[in-house]
């Protein structure tokens, strides 16, 4: 077995300075690191329990396979600021029928981002 000490998910999006702007301005994501110089230098944000590196330049956008799941605290919270911040909301907060809220944007390259909210009184927040 593989000995996994971290990992990250890797974008390299059309317009990478755009990208940097939605997910560091727009998301308020915190820098971990940034390397290289230039429009393609990589930047390291941290995303809950693992880090998204914002690096390089790509012809084509991710494939729509690709999705990421944000989960915060306080989903009403979430979705005002988001707003304010410019971000458009794909489809608005909703509690689905397996008993999480998702809210669905958009990064600039139409990567899908599904933002959750835990309830309190969802099986997922207690264990057995």
């Amino acid at each position: 077995m593989v000995h996994v000490l971290s990992s990250r998910t890797l974008l390299r999006p059309t317009d990478p300075e755009r990208s940097r702007v939605f997910y560091g301005e727009q998301l308020g994501l915190a820098v971990y690191r940034e390397f290289g110089t230039g429009p393609e230098r990589g930047t390291v944000y941290f995303l809950g329990g693992g880090f998204l590196e914002v690096s390089g330049r790509s012809g084509t956008a991710a494939s729509p396979a690709l999705k990421l799941w944000l989960q915060v605290a306080d989903m009403t919270a979430a979705h005002a600021e988001l707003a304010a911040a410019g971000v458009e909301v794909v489809r608005g907060p909703v509690r689905e029928p397996w008993g999480l809220i998702e809210m669905w944007i958009a990064d600039p390259d139409g990567t899908e981002i599904v933002i959750v909210e835990v309830p309190a009184d969802h099986p997922l927040r207690h264990r057995p």
